[in-house]
């Protein structure tokens, strides 16, 4: 056999080796966080809904997305943990710009204080930049 042609198996088989072992790495950390959750937990399904896990029974877990309205699903339906503190305010700045446009938006009312539309603005065709 040809001395390259080993070689080139050798780095496909090694490529294919080193990707297989992180993905059985990443199913064993999915595993164990789907294994250690708790209830009260805050989690994300893989279609995207948030909640609070409010029972376990095996694979079935009940979460509660709005209060007063459970829903049951597979634990392999879900997706990762949800730090609230770290979801909704990824960094510092974005918390600080946050405080600035609530402190601007007391002097406007081009938005609501969490940056959103108010339902004025929402009603009016225009976006709301003119005043009726």
């Amino acid at each position: 056999m040809d001395p390259v042609f080993l070689i080139m198996l050798v780095v496909i088989f090694g490529f294919l080796f080193l990707m297989m072992n992180r993905n059985r790495k990443q199913q064993r950390n999915m595993a164990d966080m789907r294994s250690n959750l708790e209830v009260g937990d805050e989690v994300m399904t893989g279609s995207g809904l948030y909640g609070t896990v409010t029972g376990i029974d095996g694979d079935v877990i009940t979460i509660e997305s709005t209060p007063g309205v459970p829903t049951r699903w597979l634990k392999h339906a879900i997706g990762k943990k949800v730090d609230p503190a770290t979801e909704y305010a990824t960094s510092e700045a974005d918390a600080s710009e946050a405080e600035e446009s609530e402190s601007d938006s007391e002097d406007t009312e081009s938005t609501s204080s969490d940056g959103f539309l108010t339902e004025e603005q929402m009603r009016r065709p225009d976006g709301g930049d003119k005043k009726d």
